[in-house]
């Protein structure tokens, strides 16, 4: 299998998440399952074809690890509308996909560039696995406070509303800390420590932080609800620094070991 075909097998995996979004809306849940669930199978079938191909999992390149970006996306898309039948969160994870499957198509040129040692440790993958699982629920969760502060002016924020914050906030949480563990022990493999205060990991910290307090003040009931959106969004931007903002900031040159020129 090469990346000659990736367009035929990620062409086909979006139409059938973009039908299962639109049967989200239609509230047609078989067809919801039935349809993200094969375009799910599509696409892993080219991972896995890519792998037995390759004769090593495909995590090495820019536009390898892209293609788990892809998946697991949707996928998160999937259980988050499993648990809680939430109609958009379907059209937010295909459009997110969309987006990294665009890039491999239209930048051909980072499918062969190589990672750097450091990047190629078995604790890589599921480190950014994880991460990107946590970041499309908290980015659900950003999508849906911005909805709520500047498209629902002159209407009051329900328990409802703020309930679906809450619950993408607690799994994507969830998945944040076993990102920053399974960081920790890559860490630990690659660079001789758990933990550095390195800048990427002081913004991660500052990221996890961030939400912990959000989940302990909605827990005890202890913050307004717009307040809450508030805080929301600004720790989706502090999650924004940590996950490629870094890359761009003058103090982490030269300094910072997660500072990656990746295309």
């Amino acid at each position: 299998m090469t990346w000659n075909y990736f367009i035929l097998f990620a062409l086909a995996a979006l139409l059938c998440w973009t039908a299962g979004a639109w049967a989200a809306w239609k509230q047609r849940t078989a067809l919801v399952y039935a349809a993200t669930g094969i375009g799910l199978a599509v696409f892993l079938a080219y991972i896995v074809l890519m792998w037995i191909t390759l004769e090593r999992p495909p995590l090495r390149t820019m536009g390898e690890t892209r293609l788990w970006y892809s998946f697991f996306l949707p996928l998160a898309g999937l259980i988050v509308y499993g648990r809680w039948k939430y109609k958009w969160i379907l059209t937010f994870s295909t459009l997110l996909a969309a987006v990294f499957i665009s890039v491999n198509i239209f930048k051909p040129e980072i499918h062969s560039k190589t990672l750097m040692p450091a990047l190629q440790s078995p604790w890589f993958a599921p480190h950014v696995i994880v991460y990107m699982f946590s970041y499309a629920l908290l980015g659900a969760a950003f999508v849906m406070a911005v909805y709520l502060l500047f498209f629902r002016k002159g209407r009051p924020v329900t328990e409802q509303e703020m309930d679906i914050c809450d619950n993408l906030v607690y799994v994507g949480w969830a998945f944040l800390t076993f990102g920053m563990l399974f960081g920790a022990l890559w860490a630990k493999e690659a660079w001789g420590t758990y933990w550095a205060w390195d800048p990427k990991e002081t913004w991660a910290a500052a990221t996890w932080l961030a939400y912990l307090v959000y989940i302990h003040l909605r827990h005890n009931r202890q913050i307004a609800p717009r307040t809450a959106l508030w805080l929301l969004v600004g720790s989706f931007v502090l999650l924004q620094m940590c996950w490629w903002g870094i890359n761009y900031l003058p103090s982490a040159r030269g300094v910072s070991v997660h500072t990656y020129n990746l295309g």
